[in-house]
């Protein structure tokens, strides 16, 4: 389908890039007053330990000290930490303090001090005794019976009803099946089977979690947070310091990054607290080392997949067991486990399926919300094996892809038997680029030419294709407000939350388009709990497809107000005016939204011109990518380079071009640092060994590879003019795509992140 847009589909210059350019964008930290205390957290040394002795009273007695938390002065409300909607589909499993620690880097206690100085001094006079408890760290053996149990406390519980057993280490459990996989399983000509592993990665964003608590005149605390989800911060925080909701407002400024991490209530209910008890600000900021170990991370997982084809190259069934490591809590256990299947298994459309999924609590960082959300571990292992298939059939593996992948049209049982921790909805895919994605990609790679070899460096290519969601259809909604001011101008008032996405921008032109003017006259504030609109947040790739439905809604009941008035001024009748840059045309004069909002106001007939309006979701339509890469594997050091990368996707209308190449630009980058260097280290203890960027490494600029990004343009009709999401399904590929170049240059298949030169060069021995 064709549109011509004015908006939509222009690369307008993004609302806050000349104040983020010239540093006039002002961050949590920016806005702290200059008598705000410092909060600072108290965190386990162990992996598993009660607590059997505290003594909190000299750090108490220090100067400077205004508030000292801990398990025997606050109250015990078990919770979740994930923003997700409400009621939470993961358990609430996490006290503020706790008399037990689960994991190094847990919490302990916290302090509010004048200084940082002061209130590092007042964390070390803080006594405290531990019972060490035996730990496990392996999921699968987390799993097994005999295996210590980690939440023994009789109040964990889930609040919905989903698998949840915590007296075996089960944080989650999804398992649903059509068909009959064993029997097709027996029957067909060609079987591959493997277990593929991935591993911890944290999200890294240059600003790490920080918030500030203030009381106003009023009582009332106002949290000013770098958090994608304000809504739940504001009910998850009333819940646990046990204050009404009213007394709360929550603030998002400019954020530094976020990427899922900070789909995460972490500080917010400890900050809050410290700011009531003191009754002063309170700045509370992680450290680098802290967004490592008491953040959150990706969920590591073990899948072992199976699939099966006839001998022509179609495929006959699928089966995939994912046990994930949630780590110490809960925390998005469930819907990540969820999208494991959802988002991957659907890619290739079979009538016989088998999906399991066991999260499994660890004494380990906790796994969360990440980018990619699920799909990143599970597409890791179905498209390796694809490759494997096509070697067993002597196929092109790209072929083979063409011969089975999902297309406009078409279904899968898996999109209603999972949802994000409840039931999905039935859906067919309406938008589908992919076989554009697919050609355009191979083209550019140059997928035919041959790969010369020379001594000691192998050359190879590789390819993988992708799928992900727009928000979660029947759960969550965002809504938004707009009205018109005197000079033409409008205040765009939004819940969902700009995390630098450009999110502000983009609902901008989505408002902008639907009334008829230039992007330029929206005045957009997002994410203030007491003066925008609710919106769930930012996560599930939803900000342009869920809440730009909202604004495009409410921006219709807008285009209309403005018409009947000046229809009024024109006398004549509404359906013959139109509006374009900011006029209406079509009466015997043209005048101008200015015009017509000066009538309103100080008119006969007086009304403010304005219109809220909410939206939810019916379906969940997946955007699609193709991925292809060229690397050069040197022989003797298992050096993976990378010699160009190409990400072509299908993301429907993309109504900021060069924002949505930024965002794919940047999650292939970050697919490409998790595959290749990206890995926590633990000693025997449970202690992270490399909690810095100078021993955990991410790519940077420096060390991209010539990239290139096709957008490929569909779409989509139940989406926003036409747009579907984008942000998050490119970060997916990386993994499987260099995999399957490896082999295709030297030979070895790559089954465990992230392929360093140690672990290549140890495969090229071992296949040796």
């Amino acid at each position: 389908m064709t549109n011509t847009f004015s908006q939509v589909g222009t690369n307008v210059r993004k609302v806050d890039g000349m104040a983020l350019a010239t540093g006039g964008s002002l961050f949590v930290a920016d806005l702290a007053p200059e008598n705000a205390l410092c909060g600072m957290i108290l965190t386990s040394p162990h992996a598993h330990a009660r607590i059997v002795r505290m003594d909190i009273s000299k750090a108490e007695a220090l100067d400077g000290v205004f508030a000292v938390l801990y398990h025997g002065n606050v109250p015990r409300i078990l919770h979740t930490t994930a923003g997700q909607g409400f009621p939470e589909p993961s358990p609430y499993d996490t006290a503020m303090f706790d008399n037990k620690v689960r994991y190094v880097g847990d919490r302990v206690a916290a302090v509010a001090a004048e200084t940082p100085e002061i209130a590092a001094r007042a964390l070390s006079l803080i006594e405290v005794e531990y019972e060490i408890l035996e730990p496990v760290f392996d999921p699968v053996k987390a799993l097994q019976p005999g295996a210590p149990i980690i939440h023994d406390e009789p109040d964990a519980h889930v609040v919905i009803p989903v698998p949840y057993d915590k007296d075996r280490n089960l944080a989650a459990f999804v398992e649903t099946s059509v068909g009959d996989v064993d029997g097709t399983l027996a029957r067909c000509d060609i079987v591959v089977s493997g277990t593929y592993t991935t591993q911890y990665a944290q999200h890294c964003p240059i600003e790490p979690h920080i918030t500030l608590c203030e009381l106003d005149p009023y009582g009332r605390v106002r949290i000013t947070s770098s958090t994608q989800v304000p809504w739940h911060v504001r009910r998850i925080v009333a819940q646990c310091c046990e204050i009404p909701v009213r007394r709360i407002r929550v603030v998002k400024p400019r954020i530094g990054g976020g990427f899922g991490a900070k789909q995460e209530v972490l500080i917010e209910d400890v900050c809050t607290m410290l700011c009531l008890r003191s009754g002063q600000p309170v700045l509370m900021e992680y450290s680098r080392k802290d967004e490592f170990v008491s953040s959150r991370t990706r969920h590591p997982s073990v899948c072992t997949t199976t699939l099966g084809f006839s001998k022509d190259g179609k495929i006959q069934a699928i089966r995939m067991h994912m046990v994930l490591n949630t780590g110490a809590y809960g925390s998005h256990a469930l819907t990540v486990g969820s999208n494991c299947g959802s988002k991957v298994l659907p890619m290739y459309p079979c009538e016989h399926i088998e999906f399991k999924m066991e999260g499994a609590y660890t004494n380990l960082p906790v796994g969360g919300a990440y980018r990619g959300y699920g799909a990143t571990q599970a597409v890791f292992s179905v498209e390796c094996l694809i490759d494997e298939v096509a070697a067993k059939l002597g196929r092109d593996p790209l072929e083979l892809r063409v011969q089975n992948h999902i297309r406009s049209g078409m279904g899968s049982p898996i999109f209603k038997a999972l949802g994000e921790g409840t039931e999905g909805v039935e859906m067919t895919i309406g938008s589908c680029g992919l076989p554009e994605c697919i050609s355009l990609g191979a083209e550019a790679i140059e997928w035919k030419k041959p790969r010369t070899s020379s001594g000691r460096k192998a050359r190879g290519v590789g390819m993988a294709i992708l799928m992900q969601g727009s928000s979660i259809p029947h759960v969550d909604m965002g809504a938004a407000t707009i009205k018109l001011n005197e000079d033409g101008s409008f205040n765009l008032l939004m819940g969902a939350t700009d995390l630098g996405t450009g999110s502000d921008t983009v609902l901008s032109q989505i408002a902008a388009e639907e009334i008829g003017v230039d992007t330029a006259m929206m005045i957009p504030l997002s994410s203030d709990t007491d003066v925008t609109p609710f919106d769930v947040g930012a996560y599930a790739s939803s900000t342009t497809y869920l809440s730009g439905g909202a604004v495009k809604k409410a921006a219709l009941l807008i285009r209309h107000q403005i018409l009947e008035v000046a229809a009024e001024m024109l006398r004549c009748e509404q359906d013959k005016l139109s509006i374009e840059d900011g006029r209406i045309l079509g009466g015997a004069k043209v005048i101008t939204i200015s015009d017509v909002a000066l009538h309103s106001l100080y008119s006969h007939n007086q009304k403010q011109i304005m219109a809220s309006a909410s939206h939810i979701t019916e379906k969940s339509p997946p955007p699609f990518a193709a991925h292809f890469v060229d690397v050069e594997v040197d022989l003797d050091t298992g050096f993976v380079k990378l010699l160009k990368y190409v990400s072509a996707v299908d993301c429907g209308t993309t109504i900021h071009p060069k924002l949505a190449e930024g965002q794919t630009e940047g999650a292939t980058m970050n697919g490409i640092s998790f595959a290749l260097t990206e890995e926590y280290l633990f000693n025997e203890k449970g202690r992270m060994l490399n909690p810095s960027f100078g021993h955990y490494k991410i790519f940077t600029t420096a060390d991209m590879p010539e990239m290139v990004t096709i957008m490929v343009p569909t779409y989509e009709t139940t989406g926003p003019y036409g747009a579907k999401s984008v942000s998050e399904i490119s970060i997916n590929g990386a993994l499987p795509a260099i995999s399957n170049a490896i082999f295709n240059a030297c030979g070895v298949r790559m089954m465990h992140g992230p392929f360093t030169p140690e672990r290549v060069a140890r495969a090229l021995r071992e296949k040796s």
